[in-house]
């Protein structure tokens, strides 16, 4: 993890403080570029639909679907994984953001509110992690050819299980309706469409430049574009939003304790079942941080997508930015310190069960 990626959180800080500023300060330009959307009504916003490409085509391109074939040769870690993302994660967030916005901090944000974060927040658990699960599974010592084919699984259940779950969960949880139409909308262009321009595009350069230029060369020259656009990402949104956070900053503190809340329940729950089933050590790791952490930007840009870029529910989910990178290093030391659990021959380079 390089000095930008490690200090993410003080960067996401930065951004949300220039975002609010710029909100402020030059009130019609942003209006302007609030404006700027795919068709009236579509809650699109096509500034920040360009930098939510530029940040997921890069993470895309990262993924190898073909290792989705070496699932046989270790089933129990990824049933794990599988079991607590989508039969447990965005479950267990719909409840836990239910009790804390519509009854314990009901008197604090109003059930307006309260809808918008639960939604949110539930958009958030329902995108299993992409990109830094990879960075979380260095940091380790975990068995990177699993963590990419859990990362690739993911993925193409994200494709088909995604969109039906936030439906179903925040219409269950809230007041809210979500209209399907959009946020399937939203999950073609934000999944579907750099999804395919990322396959497409590794499985040409590969065969055209080799696989050794393509990981070597051409992602090295993508690597800080993610980053560059979710932080410019987060300045648009936190300008759009910059009436409303000044006027609630407390509620980010709210928002972030159930956030807190599941990230440490899910990610202990992966870790204790991998333990159960004599899961080795250098797959355990990666399956509790994929198990716990999110995949923001596609969150951001559904959140964005549905209910616009200055809700409740898309700060609900830049809040999930903002607590994500050090409680995930939280989670990165204890399970580095607790290496010992799984026995001495643990990540040995053997292929786990």
């Amino acid at each position: 993890m390089n000095v930008f990626e490690k200090y993410l959180t003080l960067w996401v800080a930065v951004c949300m403080a220039v975002g609010i500023v710029i909100g402020k300060m030059l009130p019609q330009a942003v209006e302007a570029l609030r404006g700027m959307e795919f068709g009236a009504g579509s809650q699109i916003n096509i500034p920040i639909a360009i930098l939510l490409w530029l940040m997921i085509y890069p993470m895309m391109l990262k993924v190898d679907f073909t290792s989705v074939m070496d699932v046989r040769k270790k089933p129990k870690g990824l049933f794990v994984t599988l079991f607590v993302n989508w039969l447990v994660k965005p479950f267990s967030m719909a409840l836990i953001g239910y009790v804390f916005f519509r009854h314990l901090f009901l008197p604090w944000i109003g059930p307006e509110l309260a809808d918008q974060y639960i939604a949110g927040t539930i958009i958030l658990a329902a995108a299993p992690c992409t990109a830094m699960v990879f960075v979380w599974s260095y940091l380790t010592d975990g068995d990177p050819a699993y963590t990419l084919v859990q990362v690739a699984v993911n993925d193409l259940i994200m494709l088909v299980l995604f969109a039906p779950i936030v439906k179903f969960l925040v219409s269950g949880a809230s007041t809210l309706v979500v209209p399907f139409g959009v946020l399937l909308w939203a999950v073609f262009i934000f999944i579907v469409v750099p999804l395919t321009a990322g396959v497409l595009t590794r499985a040409t350069l590969v065969k055209t430049r080799g696989k050794e230029w393509f990981e070597g060369v051409f992602l090295e020259k993508f690597h800080p574009v993610s980053m560059i656009a979710l932080l410019l990402t987060l300045v648009c949104i936190f300008a759009f939003q910059s009436e409303n956070i000044t006027s609630r900053f407390f509620h980010v503190v709210l928002i972030a304790v159930p956030l807190l809340i599941q990230v440490y329940f899910n990610s202990g729950l992966a870790y204790f079942l991998m333990k159960k089933f004599k899961v080795e050590y250098c797959v355990a790791a990666p399956g509790a941080l994929i198990g716990a952490s999110n995949f923001f930007e596609l969150a951001v840009a559904t959140a964005i997508a549905l209910f616009g870029p200055e809700s409740g529910a898309a700060l609900a989910t830049v809040v999930g930015v903002l607590v994500e990178v050090p409680v995930m290093l939280s989670v990165v030391k204890f399970c580095n310190g607790t290496r010992r659990w799984f026995g001495p021959a643990s990540c040995g380079g053997q292929t786990a069960s």
